[in-house]
């Protein structure tokens, strides 16, 4: 047999693999029509590698069983929403903020969909930049008594990644439980022996989603982008700042790094430390219990009056909790919704969602970056903005550096803060955590904070936008095709 005849049976096998493949997406998997087509496109351009690209990326988690939790937990948690959900039925709530009752149906929505039960006893405070976040979480770790639980997607070997492991390895010492769990795709530029000094001192490391065989990950595509850190049960963390210089503006690339983080006390640490145990029982051999030890009753010098919900979502769950939320604080919305966001690729039922406000008088303003971290998903985002500028929506670009932030805020009075971007990523692929804040006062801070980023960004108009070259139209309509993907 002739190399040519080699060659052309070859290509004629994988041809027929893409083609099985491509028969999967559509009837079988049932996926969404758009990652369908996106999915159909590799295929089609890419005949040869297309199916090493789907294995590697296209692998569905929604109907696997990814948690390890235990059953009486499970029952206890189902047992505590139940009783709140019947609550909310009979109208039994008192709001700490009686302005609070006109969103309770978004706050029955999440508790009913996400089981995110709402706490009103919980004190918040903002922080903008990493150097803020970071200077309040190692004097609370300093302070640690019993614990410190971190949860972070990209950690990296620098100078506030090496002060934070030497802060952890001395509390570790000190006898405390120390837990670090970190993403390995994230966190790809760490070496094995980045976290050794923190498990020789007594310290835990678990990876989430490992690959189990060198330079293959068949789980590559679906990974945890949380950042939690809890201290003794009593203080959580919870935003977009990962561990990396480049957090704290010292990355000459990107300078100053806008961003929003919370510190958190209150029964809604509570639940971010259930999270924390559910990802780290996942992920780790070492399994730990939801006891008193980690979930102790709140102190009454750590209890405040904001109302919390705190909403996880994530690939193995059957439905979108914080695409749905997002959706349902902009179908809510009589006055404003004011987005932030590094990237802005939403799927049609959120763009929607956003026209609709915006042909309704509903004051839309959205605050994208000026500049790049992520070429492609940069080239999509502009090419759904565009979808909006004719309507009447406001859209700054943030030019005093790179702008991290992803927060929702509607009417002055409701508002969002976490991991997740407005991105089909972060709504079908990412596990995602992000805080529902119910109180005028703290959405008053982060409202003054949009406002004063918008004095560090230039509007972009519609006007502009038509005029914008040829070759970005081509990029941002072939990004935009593969967005679902992305």
């Amino acid at each position: 047999m002739s190399l040519s005849s080699i060659t052309q049976n070859i290509y004629t096998i994988i041809t027929l693999i893409n083609l099985v493949l491509a028969i999967s997406v559509i009837f079988i998997e049932r996926r969404n029509v758009g990652v369908t087509w996106a999915w159909l496109m590799v295929f089609l351009f890419f005949p040869v590698g297309g199916f090493i690209i789907y294995l590697i990326f296209g692998q569905n988690l929604s109907r696997l069983k990814i948690y390890k939790d235990k059953k009486w937990a499970r029952e206890l948690h189902r047992e505590l929403t139940n009783h709140q959900m019947q609550e909310f039925r009979s109208h039994n709530i008192e709001y700490n903020d009686p302005s609070m009752a006109r969103y309770e149906d978004l706050i029955f929505m999440n508790l009913a969909s996400a089981k995110a039960l709402y706490t009103q006893d919980n004190s918040v405070r903002v922080f903008k930049d990493g150097t803020e976040k970071f200077d309040a979480l190692f004097e609370d770790i300093r302070s640690a008594k019993t614990h410190i639980h971190l949860m972070y997607y990209i950690v990296n070997d620098d100078e506030i990644g090496r002060s934070l492991l030497e802060l952890l390895k001395s509390k570790a010492e000190q006898g405390l439980e120390v837990r670090f769990l970190y993403d390995p795709i994230g966190s790809h530029r760490l070496s094995g022996r980045f976290f050794q000094p923190l498990l020789e001192a007594g310290g835990q490391v678990a990876a989430f989603f490992p690959s189990k065989v060198p330079y293959l990950n068949f789980r590559v595509n679906y990974r945890n982008h949380r950042k939690l850190a809890i201290i003794d049960g009593q203080i959580g963390y919870i935003g977009g700042i990962n561990v990396g210089d480049e957090y704290l503006g010292r990355v000459r690339k990107f300078g100053y790094w806008r961003d929003t983080h919370l510190r958190m006390t209150g029964t809604s640490v509570r639940l971010m430390q259930r999270n924390f145990i559910r990802d780290w029982n996942t992920a780790s051999k070492r399994q730990m219990i939801e006891t008193e030890f980690f979930l102790p009753v709140v102190r009454d010098e750590d209890k405040g009056r904001v109302g919390v919900q705190i909403v996880a979502s994530g690939p193995d769950q059957r439905y979108e909790h914080i695409r749905n939320a997002y959706i349902k604080m902009i179908h809510r919305a009589r006055e404003s919704v004011w987005i932030q966001t590094p990237y802005f690729v939403p799927d049609e039922s959120l763009l929607n969602a956003i026209q609709t406000a915006a042909l309704s008088g509903v004051n839309v303003k959205m605050i994208i970056p000026a500049i790049p971290d992520h070429q492609m998903v940069y080239w999509a985002t502009h090419s759904y903005v565009g979808d909006l500028l004719p309507l009447g929506v406001e859209c700054y670009m943030y030019e005093n550096g790179f702008l991290h932030a992803k927060t929702l805020i509607i009417d002055g009075k409701v508002a969002s803060v976490g991991t997740a971007n407005f991105d089909i990523r972060s709504f079908k692929l990412n596990f995602e955590i992000n805080a529902f804040l119910y109180d005028q006062e703290i959405v008053r801070e982060l409202q003054q904070n949009f406002l004063n980023d918008i004095e560090r960004s230039k509007l972009w108009t519609y006007e502009a936008y038509l005029k914008r070259p040829r070759m970005h139209k081509l990029r941002e309509s072939v990004t935009r095709l593969l967005s679902p993907i992305l």
